[in-house]
């Protein structure tokens, strides 16, 4: 096989898993033949960017799909990866490359659990590519990058300037097109607001959030999953507003959250995500919540120290730990005689891993 029947190749096993193909035994055959030429392909002549772009959505989307790590995967992965950071810095690469392969990278990292050095080597190539082809954005590429790059958040992105100066310049590109999206892209933008949270300045949260509240206003139904992400976004964003000491309560988001919640407080589901999301959502309406969600306890060593010192004080001291109040995630340690809830400082309290902010 030359280069280019490999990657169709890839491509129409990822296409055919996306619409539902079972991964066979003889599909995974397949694939782990395949694997092994991705590897050697860089080293061949003509290597294009747009092939490394569609070999890493076909290995993200498998992914996606179930596909195990193994070793085959990973050396393929290891391969193509420095190319990416190559062409980024060679190549002029287009809008679409540009959207797949941070979005492929997202997947990666969302599976792997791990940003490995030489895939954030490759985002870092790619970001300055973003704001410099802005304007270039169609709709669905503005909302999948957004969302690709909140995922990239989630899983330990460090605040670079080259990463908060890609988000300032799409964040105003939701503006110019508001009307252009589906629902599916704004239930993802919303969430991913939400998501990139310090990454973006509290104003242009705002201008963002106005742009999508009003595309989302006049959709007449959502599925399950866009209310879902549309409800999680929405809260997170109007918490951080709402601890501006200068902002207004916003009466349209709490209506919106209102009609979100009624939309899924009937809707059973045994999702974590969806019950978390609920039980928040109760909490900051007011309202009873429909739920009873459960929450995994992680008692910290620091946590466990802290307990037994204040045990060892006061024998006499009722203490509950990982406590959950009105259906909402669990306090470290809860004194019921008291009423008073105490929270051990730990990593999972910090924005950063500076352990400051």
């Amino acid at each position: 096989f030359n280069n280019q029947a490999i990657v169709n190749l890839l491509w129409a096993m990822a296409k055919l898993v996306e619409y539902g193909q079972e991964r066979t035994p003889a599909l995974k055959e397949a694939l782990a033949a395949l694997l092994p030429h991705v590897k050697v392909m860089p080293q061949k002549a003509n290597f294009k960017s747009q092939e490394i772009t569609i070999l890493l959505w076909a290995m993200a989307k498998l992914m996606e799909y179930g596909q195990e790590r193994t070793p085959e995967l990973k050396e393929a992965l290891a391969a193509l990866l420095p190319h990416v950071k190559v062409k980024a810095r060679k190549a002029n690469l287009k809008p679409q490359e540009i959207t797949i392969l941070l979005w492929a990278m997202a997947k990666l990292v969302e599976y792997a659990q791990e940003q490995a050095p030489e895939l954030k080597e490759a985002v870092a190539a790619l970001l300055p590519h973003v704001k410099a082809q802005k304007d270039q954005f169609i709709s669905q590429s503005i909302a999948n990058l957004l969302w690709a790059m909140a995922k990239l958040v989630e899983h330990g992105q460090e605040q670079t300037p080259e990463f908060e100066e890609a988000v300032v310049a799409l964040l105003p590109r939701v503006k110019a097109q508001k009307d252009q999206f589906i629902p599916q892209h704004i239930a993802n933008m919303l969430w991913a607001v939400g998501k990139l949270g310090e990454f973006v300045d509290l104003n242009l949260v705002k201008s963002t959030l106005d742009s999508l509240v009003h595309a989302i206003s006049e959709i007449p139904q959502l599925s399950q999953q866009e209310t879902l992400m549309s409800l999680w976004g929405v809260m997170a964003c109007s918490a951080r507003l709402y601890l501006d000491s200068n902002a207004k309560k916003d009466d349209l988001l709490e209506n919106l959250i209102d009609d979100l919640f009624t939309h899924l407080e009937n809707k059973s589901s045994e999702s974590t995500e969806h019950q978390h999301t609920i039980a928040m959502a109760a909490s900051w309406l007011g309202r009873v919540c429909p739920v009873a969600p459960n929450y995994e306890s992680i008692i910290s060593n620091s946590q466990s120290i802290f307990r037994h010192q204040l045990q060892s004080r006061i024998p006499s001291l009722k203490i509950e730990e990982e406590k959950s109040l009105n259906a909402l995630p669990p306090v470290d340690l809860f004194l019921p005689d008291r009423n008073i809830v105490i929270e051990v400082m730990g990593p999972y309290h910090y924005v950063g891993g500076d352990f400051q902010t």
